[in-house]
């Protein structure tokens, strides 16, 4: 019997959509998202009905009838943090999400999609989570920050991270857990990690504030002025939160999410946009070189992926920057909709545990 599985992954920018049977894909999408469509929802929770509607209407349109769907599975959002593996989705894993318990960030919106289209296509349709953004695998001296109160926490790109590693192995004819990796993830957030023989030892929290900015994101800010702002009377907390993640970044500089429209900027002759563009690409290169030093600059190789991948221009100027540490290899995209899908093919087979949240 063959499983028909369909993966839905909300990013930052974007809502991906995509069915596979058994390991193949038989249709997939992607809507892309502008800064003007999400500036009107207050919280991310408050996209769940529109993003709902953006999967139903893509089904719908490709003629797909829902009723050969054997699972669900969507991004893995802000849960508490736990071990890597696929996690049927709960009541308790629902209401973590909706109340943004562990945090707010578009990946919540995956589960609670899962479960609510798993339930209008029948009864007993299974939905999952694979490999959430919060999997922590940590070195306990990773978790110093520099005040106890503010531990540093594991927040990155684990789905896309962890099936881009695994398939560079594959490709090399070796082990993933006999590997030094370190894997870059350019999307609407950026995150770095030093994996160490299939773990991921460190890596920058790309949500709340920590490392490159992104086209989103404002990344690591300099705390004493940071710390002044908040004081200042001018922001209230949401503003802050706003300005570090949702409109940081490209969009605090550029007005814009779309590494695209930069990049037209700057072949149009638009020198500050270039000097941002330019200025993502160094804190990016710092990120890595940072890494390289958790890894004992034993390092195997560099591994490029998410959407931004695609942009010869960030890649070539991230290139130039860390050649020197280890070979670079690009991934353009991500693999995170085949990966969710294939956790839960075997984990259908029986092959692999489902865990209980």
């Amino acid at each position: 019997m063959a499983f028909h599985i369909l993966s839905i992954n909300p990013g930052s920018t974007s809502t991906k959509v995509a069915i596979y049977k058994d390991l193949e894909e038989d249709f997939t999408l992607t809507v892309r998202h502008s800064v003007e469509e999400l500036r009107i929802f207050s919280r991310i929770y408050d996209q769940y009905e529109f993003r709902k509607q953006v999967v139903l209407k893509a089904l719908e349109d490709a003629n797909i009838n829902l009723k050969i769907v054997n699972a669900v599975v969507g991004r893995g959002g802000l849960v508490r943090p736990i071990s890597s593996g696929v996690y049927r989705i709960n009541q308790k894993m629902l209401d973590d999400l909706r109340n943004e318990v562990y945090g707010e960030h578009a990946s919540n919106l995956g589960a609670i999609l899962a479960f609510e289209i798993a339930s209008t296509i029948g009864p007993n349709i299974p939905s999952f989570i694979v490999d959430p953004v919060v999997v922590d695998e940590l070195d306990d001296i990773a978790r110093i920050s520099g005040h106890p109160e503010l531990p540093r926490i594991s927040i990155f790109h684990a789905l896309n991270q962890k099936a881009v590693a695994r398939r560079f192995a594959r490709e090399h004819s070796k082990k993933y857990e006999e590997l030094n990796l370190i894997v870059v993830h350019l999307g609407g957030g950026i995150t770095v990690g030093a994996h160490h023989n299939g773990r991921v030892i460190d890596v920058n929290n790309g949500l709340d504030g920590e490392g490159p900015f992104s086209p989103e994101r404002s990344g690591t800010l300099p705390v004493g002025q940071l710390a002044r702002l908040c004081f200042s009377g001018k922001y209230n907390y949401t503003e802050v939160r706003k300005m570090i993640t949702g409109r940081g970044g490209l969009v605090a500089y550029l007005g814009t999410n779309s590494a695209l429209e930069v990049e037209e900027r700057i072949s149009c002759g638009d020198d500050y946009a270039e000097m941002i563009y330019k200025a993502m690409a160094y804190q990016i290169s710092k990120e890595i070189g940072a890494a390289s030093t958790v890894l004992k600059g034993n390092v195997d190789a560099i591994l490029i992926t998410g959407g931004l991948a695609n942009s010869p221009m960030l890649v070539k100027w991230i290139q130039e920057r860390v050649y020197f540490i280890a070979p670079v290899y690009v991934y353009p995209g991500e693999d995170e909709m085949l990966a969710m899908a294939e956790g839960v093919y075997y984990a259908l087979r029986g092959e692999i545990p489902i865990f209980e949240y």
